[in-house]
């Protein structure tokens, strides 16, 4: 492979101001089941590539599924590339020459048969639909790949990257009557299948948060002092930040440069926000991204400063910044573009006691249910929510939404916890739906927060 695309590179690299190759093999096995139902057993092995051409700003792109007549779409790409050029635009070589990255496998599920897969998971679908009569439906999956990516472009870069991916998911769905409530659950791992062995707890844990749900009362309206577990923390500083530190982003809207401007105070100081694609075993996590950038950790707010934004090759030149290695693809089939990898509010010193001690009335938020974001505004769903009252966790409530404005909420922020938890995620943009990403922080507290109810 390497020989066929550097070959192929040479030969065509002075007819563009920039020119790659990206590859990409990969072997992916999935169970499901759909209430007691298996749904799908499938394996399937995938070749797919594609590459992208650069002359004076424009890009060509051809994505393929064969490497027959490979010279053919690499001259398409430059051909397209040249046909939309209108500018100067000029890359940095990055010194990245010949690298292999290969995956460290502790327990490989290929050596797993499917039938102990499919009777691992059919086991946690049956612990889930046993668990109690008001269980209505149950949604079950696992999947693993393993893929390799090879990557070459014009300034004699080669890079070769192995990657493994576990996933298994869980989501339920109890009803009492016409209550509806539903939790979800998943476990990931970028180097073993023992991730998804041993969850029978973690398994009746979920359906417990939905049935737990059931019984909550609605919470009351209005403006309160909300505590964020540290998946709610993680999921809201990946949706209503994360995506405005995109460089595309912030490029293509002149109202987010006018606000986003590198040293400007936008937070609390005590809040510290990171994306690092070089935090071990989380789904964001690689080496190089998908531009052959080397990942890096980037400090997007450093004591309430913004410091930094997260960029692919094309938007760092653009707004004369460095490439921070996020040029990411969901496949061959498309080209990278600024994304987020493993997104965190970094932990501070308060303890949870501590942290709700001094709340007179408020609400403990924890994971998120669903949720938008419009610009700087977010609205957010929590998974289960619990009163806090006279600084003890109370009754259960639900129908909890959270509102606002991210940068008055950045500011809003006056306890950040030291309990750092990452957890697992998936990303949509563009149409490239399902990145795998993390998510983190530790608990957070935030004053008047408009929370919907009934």
């Amino acid at each position: 492979m390497k020989q066929l695309l550097t070959d192929t590179i040479k030969k065509f690299s002075k007819q563009s101001d920039y020119l790659e190759l990206r590859i990409e093999r990969s072997e992916i096995f999935l169970i499901s089941f759909l209430g007691p139902n298996l749904d799908n057993i499938s394996r399937s092995t995938n070749l797919g590539g594609s590459v992208r051409a650069m002359t004076k700003g424009g890009w060509g792109f051809v994505s393929f599924n064969s490497l027959d007549n490979l010279n053919e779409k690499v001259s398409l790409a430059i051909r397209q590339s040249k046909l939309v050029g209108k500018q100067i635009l000029s890359f940095p070589d990055l010194n990245v020459r010949d690298v292999i990255v290969n995956a460290e496998i502790k327990n490989d599920p290929r050596k797993v048969s499917s039938k102990e897969k499919k009777d691992l998971f059919e086991h946690y679908n049956s612990l889930l639909l046993e668990k109690s009569k008001k269980i209505q439906s149950t949604q079950v999956s696992y999947r693993d790949e393993v893929k390799t990516s090879y990557f070459a472009n014009s300034f004699g870069s080669y890079i070769e990257q192995d990657r493994l991916d576990v996933v298994g998911r869980f989501n339920v769905i109890a009803r009492d009557g016409n209550t509806v409530k539903q939790a979800f659950e998943s476990v990931t791992s970028r180097d073993s299948y023992s991730a998804v062995l041993n969850l029978d707890k973690k398994v009746l844990e979920t359906a417990e948060r939905a049935l737990r749900q059931l019984n909550a009362k609605p919470a009351k309206a209005g403006t309160y002092t909300v505590v964020l577990d540290p998946r709610l923390t993680g999921v809201f500083i990946h949706e209503a930040f994360g995506h405005l530190s995109e460089g595309d982003n912030v490029y293509e809207n002149e109202r987010m440069r006018e606000m986003l401007v590198v040293g400007k105070e936008i937070a609390v100081p005590k809040l510290t926000v990171v994306d690092s694609a070089l935090v071990p075993n989380l789904p964001g996590s690689y080496v190089y991204d998908d531009e052959g950038v080397q990942a890096k950790k980037t400090v997007l707010i450093e004591n309430g400063i913004l410091s930094n934004r997260l960029h692919s090759r094309e938007t760092a030149a653009k707004m004369s910044e460095s490439a921070t290695g996020n040029g990411r693809a969901l496949t061959t089939g498309f080209s990278p573009i600024p994304r987020m990898t493993n997104t965190y509010i970094d932990k501070g010193d308060v303890n949870f006691d501590e942290m709700i001690s001094d709340i007179k009335e408020g609400i403990y938020a924890i994971r998120m249910l669903g949720g938008q974001t419009n610009g700087e505004l977010f609205t957010f769903s929590s998974g289960e929510a619990f009163m806090i009252r006279d600084g003890k966790i109370a009754e259960p409530v639900s129908d909890v939404t959270l509102s606002g404005n991210v940068f008055k909420t950045l500011k809003d922020i006056d306890a950040i916890g030291d309990d750092l938890t990452f957890t697992s995620g998936s990303c949509g943009k563009c149409g490239q739906n399902g990145l795998p990403v993390g998510v983190g922080g530790p608990h957070i507290r935030i004053k008047d927060v408009l929370v919907g109810g009934r």
